[in-house]
């Protein structure tokens, strides 16, 4: 529970953090320093949070893990890594405000601004269509209590993955992509975090191809892996478990 705790709050506060609102430090806050420190300072905690992200999710790490902490608290371990990662980053970024566009009428900029927002319901929805207990590691600790063991894996594509294979990752690019005051600090935010998100797209998909074989391999034929476009009628009922970076 304070694993899930800790996750939430850094949640919300990358909302703000990206969105340059409510909260204290935001993306293009705090103090300003020569471009190319600042540079090298937020690309080195981006490169921190993605090395954590992606080798704490794969199976060869999970397993080492389990040696040290018991199974069933494995993912809330993995999501209390991820969660201090993220605020490490958000402590220590530094802004670039050098900027590339600015978006002056207001009725536009609420627009995107509201875009934004739409992709972070997105990450939040898509999540819970899933397993969002599980995802997060609450599921495991509750039935460990119960003493229950985790039922298999099965693969299904409720709502959103009946059109992207991937709607969290998608949610997320819309939410630092849609931005009214487009800062350099912000786009390297957004470009390295897409780029990183690409990257950890082909480790999830050999990973679930391994655990569904076929399945999920037609899956990928009948599904777009981001850009939702592909119909999908004709297409069996499927399930999908969550499986992230």
């Amino acid at each position: 529970m304070v694993c899930y705790a800790v996750f939430f709050a850094t949640f919300l506060y990358a909302i703000g953090f990206v969105a340059d609102l409510f909260v204290p430090k935001t993306i293009d806050t705090g103090g300003i320093i020569p471009a190319r420190a600042a540079l090298i300072i937020d690309v080195l905690l981006l490169l921190i949070f993605a090395i954590q992200h992606s080798v704490m999710a794969r199976r060869p790490f999970k397993q080492w893990l389990t040696h040290w902490v018991a199974p069933p608290i494995e993912r809330s371990t993995y999501v209390l890594c991820s969660s201090l990662a993220l605020i490490l980053l958000f402590w220590f970024w530094r802004p670039i405000p050098t900027m590339i566009w600015h978006i002056d009428n207001p009725l536009l900029a609420n627009a995107v601004m509201a875009l934004s927002l739409v992709g972070w319901v997105i990450v939040l929805v898509s999540s819970f269509l899933i397993n969002h207990f599980e995802l997060f590691g609450l599921h495991q600790v509750a039935n460990n209590l119960a003493g229950k063991a985790m039922p298999e894996p099965k693969f299904r594509t409720p709502l959103f993955y009946k059109f992207v294979r991937h709607p969290i990752y998608f949610g997320f690019i819309v939410a630092f992509w849609a931005t009214p005051t487009m800062t350099i600090g912000h786009l390297l935010f957004a470009a390295g975090t897409t780029a990183y998100i690409l990257v950890g797209i082909l480790f999830e998909e050999r990973d679930l191809a391994s655990i569904f074989g076929d399945e999920y391999r037609q899956y990928q034929r009948r599904v777009s892996m981001l850009i939702p476009w592909q119909s999908q009628r004709n297409q069996k009922p499927t399930k999908k478990i969550p499986a992230g970076l």
